[in-house]
C-alpha cells in the first residue's frame, strides 16, 4: 500500500501564517511613529525637572526618551546616531551639534582638552552607514597632540585631505560599501546618494555635497587595504620597495615553486612532472571599455603595476614604438567571419576593452596579467599581458588556453624576441603547449579541432580553458561605472575587484570544497565508468591491432607533427570524385568494349549526375521565391524570371536525353498530361525529374540506380560536410557578435550574416534528407546494406555544433550528436578497411577520455595538496613578518605583530578547515583503482626521482 500524501499545513508556508498577523505588523510600525509609554513621562531619568525629554535615539536599543542634557552625555562615544525630537505633535529629526554634542579628538571622550581647536569654520561632515552628518569637531591642540589626521584616523574615521581636513569618511562605511560594491557591483555615485537620501529624502534639507571627497577617500582607501593584505606594512623597505605584481591575490593551487612545490620537482620524470605544470587561460573583453576622459596626468593611479593591471608607462611606451606593425593574417577559416564582421567603433574610446590572462583550472586573474586594449585584440597587446603574467613563474610545462591559439601561437617566439628583455621567459627548457578553449572549439576548422583539442592532448585532465568566461559575469556588471572613470582610478578599481575575486575563490575553497570533493567524486565515477567501457571496446579488437594503434596515438602525443590518429586514413567521399569515378569506369568499359549509353554526348553517369544537379537547382530556386518580399522590386523579380527560364531551358534539354535511358518515363508524363496539345502547367521548379530513386518498384536501368546510388551517397556526405561548416560559421558569428559587436547597425548586420548562414545550413539540411531519402529507396532494390551506419535519419536535435550537449552533459558525459562523428571514407577500399577505421578512431577517442578522467584525479589531488602547502607557507610568511620590522613605539610594534598573528591564525584555520574537508581524497582515489591502491593523495607529493 502506498501511503497518502501529506496533506499541507498552514504554518507550512511562513508567509501565509503572516498574512494573518499583517494588521498587527503594520499597527506597530505606526506606534513607534509615537512616544509610545514614553509618552506618560514627564520628568527625565536623571531627574532633572528643568528640562523634559523630548529626545530619543533611532539608533540606541529601545525608546527611551531623554532630556537634551543626557542625550548628549550618553553619545559622546556616539556622535555619529540619529536622534529624534517631540515637538509636540510628531518625532523630527535633529542633530547631535545642534544640542550641543561637541566631538573631541586626541583624548578619551570622558577626558578634557586643555587647547581643544576648532574645525575650520566649526563645519566638518563624516560620511557614516546611516548617513551623512554635520558634526562640532576640535581637534586636540596640546603640545602632544598627534597631526590632524592622525588623530581622525584613531577614531576610524578616514580623512579626505592631508592639511586642514574637513571631511571624513568612517571604517565602517568604508567597508560596507567596499562588499556591496563587490557583491553588488553598486557605483561610489549610487551609494553615496542613497546615504544622502537616507539622511534627508525629502529634499527640504539640503546636504552638503561631499561626493567628490568621499570618492577620494574610496580610491585611497582600497589602495591602502591592498597594500596591508599583501604584507608591505610589515617590510622595512616599505611601500616604496613594492615590486610588481606583489598586491595580487594568488592562486594557492597553482605551482608556485618554493612555495608549495616539493623538493626537487623540476627533476621528475615526465610521468610525474605533468602534475606541476601551469594551465592558463587568454581572453579578451570588449565590455570593460574606458571613455576618452581625463589624462594619465591627471588621473596616474596607485597600483602603478603593482597588482592586476601592467604598468601603464612601460606598456604604453612599447606599443608606440611597435604601432605601425601589421597583425597577421589568419589562416583558420574560422575566423574569416573575424576578417569580415564589424569590429567595435573606437570612438570615443580610450580603451575598447581589456586582455588578461588567468589561471585556466581555478579562474584566478594573475599578477600582472591584464591590460588595456585600444584596438581589438591585437597580438601586439596580448603578447605583452602574456608574458608580464608569465615572467613570474617558474615551471617546466606550460600549457596555454587561447581561442585564437591556432594563429596566436604562430611565431610566438620570435615575437617575444623583440620585446624587452624582462618579459622574456626560457622558453627552451620548457615544455609549451597550446589549445582553444572547449566552448570555441566548435568554431575552427577540422584541423584545429584535432590539434588543439583538450580532450585529445595527454596529461591535462579535464582542463576546458574556459576561466577567463565565468569570470566576465561578475567583472561586466562594474563596466557601466568603470567606463567614466579615468585611466588610473580605472584600474586600480578593476584591480580591486580582480582582487576580491581572487580572494574569493581562495576563502570560498572550504565552500567550494564541497565543490572539489564533487568534481572528485565525479571524476572517480566518470574514470571507472569510462575505464569499464575502454575495456569492453578493447575486448573485441585483436590485440595486434591494439598494440598498432596504441604506438600510433603515443608516438603522436609525443610528437605531433606525425600522422595524427584521430583523424581518418581513408580518402573523404565528395560528388566530384564519384563523377570522376564513374567517367573512369566508363572510360575503362569502352575499352573494354562494353558501351552503356545510349548518346554520344551523355552517358548514363552525365544523365544521372545532371539530374542531381537540377533538383538541386530547382530547391535554391524554390528558396528564393519563398525570401521574396510580398512586394518585390523590379530588379528582384526580373532576376527570378531569368533563372525560371534557364531552368526550364535546361529541364527541357535534360529530359530528351532521359527518355533515350528511361522510357517509363515519358508514360509517367503522359499519364500526368493527359491532353498533349495543352500547355505545360508545372513550374520548372516544382517539375517531377523521375529519377531512378523516385519510380519506387517500377522497371529501370540496373546501371543507372547503380550510378544514382553512388553519386547519392556522396551527395549525402557533401551535405554532412556543408552542414558542419554552417555551424561551425553560425558558432564563431555568435561568440564574435556578443564579444565585440555594440550598437544597432553592427548588430543589424551581424543579424544579416546569421540570417544567411541559417539558411545554407537548412539548405544543407535539406539536401541530405532528400539525398538520404533517395539512398533508402535504391537501398531495397539494388540489395544495398550497412550504409545506415553512417548516413543515420537527420532529427532536429541531430544539428548542433560539436560542443552542444542535450540536458546537463558536457564534453566528458554527453553524446556529440553523430553528424560529427560519421565517416566519410572512400568506397573503393574493402568493407572492412572502412570499418576498421571506424572502430580505430572510436578506441583512440574512448581511450582519450579514459586517460583525461584518470588524469583529472590526480591532477584534483595535487591541487588539494598545493592548497594546504601554501597555506602552511603562507601562514609561516605572516609570522615572519611580526619580527621583520621593529617600531620604537612599543604600542605600533603591537599593532604590527596582532595583523601579522591574525593573518598567520587565519591561513593555519583555513587549512585545517581544508584538510578536514579534504580527507576523504586518500580514501577515494585509492579505492577507484583497479590493481593499485596507492593512488594520489594530498598528504604526500608524488614522487620524484632524483636526476643523475
Amino acid at each position: 500500500m502506498t501511503r497518502a500524501a501529506k496533506k499541507p499545513k498552514l504554518q507550512d508556508n511562513p508567509l501565509l501564517v503572516w498574512l494573518l498577523d499583517r494588521q498587527f505588523f503594520l499597527d506597530e510600525t505606526i506606534f513607534l511613529e509615537g512616544r509610545g509609554h514614553e509618552g506618560q513621562r514627564t520628568v527625565c531619568r536623571c531627574g532633572s525637572e528643568i528640562e523634559e525629554p523630548k529626545y530619543r535615539c533611532r539608533d540606541c536599543f529601545g525608546m527611551e526618551m531623554y532630556c537634551r542634557h543626557c542625550t548628549v552625555e550618553r553619545h559622546q562615544s556616539s556622535p555619529l546616531h540619529v536622534i529624534e525630537e517631540w515637538n509636540g505633535s510628531f518625532f523630527q529629526r535633529t542633530h547631535l551639534k545642534s544640542l550641543g554634542l561637541r566631538v573631541q579628538l586626541g583624548h578619551p571622550p570622558s577626558d578634557h582638552c586643555y587647547n581643544p581647536r576648532p574645525s575650520t569654520g566649526n563645519d566638518f561632515i563624516v560620511v557614516d552607514i546611516n548617513g551623512i552628518h554635520d558634526v562640532a569637531l576640535d581637534f586636540c591642540g596640546c603640545h602632544t597632540a598627534q597631526l590632524r589626521y592622525k588623530q581622525l584616523l584613531r577614531v576610524r574615521w578616514y580623512p579626505a585631505t592631508t592639511t586642514d581636513p574637513q571631511t571624513a569618511a568612517t571604517f565602517n562605511v568604508l567597508e560596507h560599501y567596499q562588499l556591496l560594491s563587490f557583491e553588488s557591483k553598486i557605483s561610489a555615485y549610487e551609494f553615496y546618494h542613497s546615504l544622502a537620501r537616507r539622511s534627508d529624502n525629502t529634499g527640504l534639507s539640503p546636504i552638503k555635497d561631499r561626493y567628490s571627497a568621499f570618492m577620494r577617500i574610496v580610491h585611497e582607501w582600497h589602495h591602502l587595504r591592498q597594500l596591508r593584505r599583501s604584507g608591505r606594512g610589515h617590510d622595512p623597505g616599505g611601500i616604496a620597495e613594492t615590486k610588481a605584481g606583489e598586491l595580487a591575490v594568488v592562486c594557492p593551487a597553482c605551482p608556485h615553486a618554493g612555495k608549495n612545490l616539493p623538493q626537487g620537482w623540476e627533476n621528475s620524470p615526465p610521468a610525474t612532472r605533468w602534475l606541476y605544470a601551469l594551465f592558463v587561460a587568454i581572453d579578451a573583453n570588449f565590455r570593460l571599455k574606458r571613455k576618452a576622459v581625463s589624462s594619465d596626468r591627471v588621473d596616474p593611479g596607485l597600483n602603478t603595476g603593482w597588482a592586476y593591471f601592467v604598468e601603464e608607462r612601460a606598456y604604453k611606451s612599447y606599443l608606440s614604438e611597435r604601432a605601425n606593425e601589421r597583425q597577421e593574417r589568419s589562416t583558420c577559416v574560422s575566423h574569416n567571419a573575424v576578417n569580415m564582421a564589424d569590429t567595435k567603433s573606437s570612438r570615443g574610446l580610450a580603451a575598447t576593452g581589456i586582455g588578461t590572462i588567468d589561471c585556466a583550472r581555478h579562474e584566478f586573474k594573475l599578477p600582472n596579467g591584464v591590460g588595456d586594449l585600444q584596438k581589438g585584440e591585437r597580438y601586439l597587446n596580448m603578447d605583452y599581458i602574456v608574458f608580464s603574467a608569465l615572467v613570474g613563474f617558474t615551471v617546466t610545462v606550460l600549457n596555454i588556453s587561447y581561442d585564437i591559439a591556432c594563429q596566436w601561437s604562430k611565431n610566438l617566439w620570435n615575437r617575444m624576441e623583440h620585446m624587452p628583455a624582462r618579459l622574456h621567459i626560457p622558453h627552451d627548457d620548457v615544455l609549451v603547449r597550446y589549445f582553444v578553449p572547449k566552448f570555441h572549439i566548435a568554431a575552427h576548422i577540422a584541423a584545429c579541432q584535432l590539434t588543439f583539442s583538450w580532450n585529445f592532448t595527454k596529461w591535462v585532465g579535464r582542463t576546458d580553458g574556459e576561466a577567463p568566461e565565468r569570470g566576465w559575469a561578475s567583472a561586466n556588471r562594474v563596466a557601466s561605472s568603470t567606463k567614466e572613470m579615468g585611466p588610473g582610478t580605472r584600474r586600480d578599481t578593476l584591480d580591486d575587484h580582480f582582487g576580491d575575486w581572487n580572494w574569493k575563490k581562495t576563502t570560498t575553497l572550504d565552500s567550494q570544497g564541497r565543490t572539489l570533493k564533487r568534481k572528485m567524486e565525479n571524476a572517480i565515477k566518470w574514470e571507472r565508468e569510462h575505464r569499464v567501457a575502454l575495456y569492453d571496446l578493447e575486448g573485441t579488437i585483436q590485440p595486434a591491432l591494439l598494440d598498432e594503434w596504441g604506438t600510433e596515438v603515443e608516438m603522436w602525443e609525443e610528437d605531433n607533427t606525425r600522422p595524427n590518429p584521430f583523424e581518418s586514413k581513408l580518402a573523404p567521399i565528395t560528388q566530384a570524385a564519384v563523377r570522376s569515378q564513374l567517367a573512369e569506369l566508363e572510360a575503362a568499359e569502352l575499352r573494354a568494349g562494353i558501351n552503356h549509353s545510349l548518346d554520344d554526348n551523355v552517358s548514363p553517369s552525365i544523365l544521372i549526375s545532371g539530374g542531381i544537379e537540377l533538383e538541386d537547382l530547382q530547391q535554391r530556386l524554390k528558396r528564393d521565391i519563398s525570401d521574396l518580399s510580398l512586394h518585390p522590386t523590379e530588379n528582384q523579380r526580373e532576376a527570378i524570371i531569368h533563372r525560371t527560364n534557364a531552368l526550364q531551358r535546361r529541364i527541357d534539354s535534360w529530359t530528351r536525353y532521359q527518355q533515350l535511358y528511361m522510357p517509363i518515363v515519358s508514360t509517367l508524363r503522359s499519364s500526368m498530361n493527359p491532353s498533349p496539345g495543352a500547355p505545360q502547367t508545372l513550374k520548372p521548379q516544382d517539375f517531377p525529374l523521375y529519377l531512378p530513386s523516385a519510380l519506387n518498384h517500377l522497371d529501370c536501368n540496373h546501371h543507372l540506380m547503380k550510378h544514382e546510388w553512388k553519386l547519392r551517397q556522396a551527395q549525402a556526405h557533401d551535405a554532412l560536410n556543408e552542414l558542419r561548416s554552417h555551424l561551425r560559421l553560425r558558432s564563431h558569428i555568435y561568440k564574435f557578435k556578443d564579444k565585440n559587436l555594440r550598437g544597432q547597425a553592427a548588430s543589424t548586420r551581424a543579424q544579416n550574416l546569421i540570417a544567411r548562414v541559417e539558411a545554407k545550413k537548412d539548405a544543407a539540411v535539406a539536401k541530405y534528407r532528400c539525398a538520404r531519402q533517395a539512398i533508402e529507396s535504391l537501398s531495397c532494390r539494388l540489395d544495398e546494406v550497412g550504409w545506415e551506419a553512417t548516413l543515420r535519419p537527420l532529427r532536429h536535435e541531430d544539428i548542433r555544433p560539436m560542443g552542444d550537449f542535450t540536458g546537463d552533459h558536457t564534453q566528458g558525459t554527453g553524446t556529440i550528436s553523430w553528424i560529427w562523428l560519421t565517416t566519410n571514407v572512400n568506397t573503393s577500399p574493402s568493407e572492412n578497411e572502412s570499418v576498421q577505421d571506424c572502430v580505430r578512431i572510436e578506441w583512440c577517442k574512448a581511450r582519450a577520455r579514459a586517460a583525461r578522467w584518470s588524469e583529472e584525479v590526480e591532477l584534483l589531488a595535487e591541487e588539494m595538496r598545493r592548497v594546504l602547502a601554501f597555506l602552511e607557507w603562507q601562514g609561516c610568511w605572516w609570522h615572519q613578518r611580526t619580527m621583520l620590522r621593529s617600531s620604537d613605539k612599543t604600542t605600533e610594534q603591537e599593532g604590527l605583530q596582532a595583523y601579522a598573528y591574525r593573518q598567520a591564525a587565519l591561513r593555519s584555520a583555513m587549512r585545517t578547515s581544508f584538510q578536514a574537508r579534504w580527507s576523504f581524497v586518500s580514501h577515494l582515489s585509492s579505492t577507484s583503482a583497479s590493481e593499485d591502491d596507492s593512488g594520489p593523495s594530498i598528504d604526500a607529493p608524488p614522487a620524484v626521482m632524483d636526476s643523475f
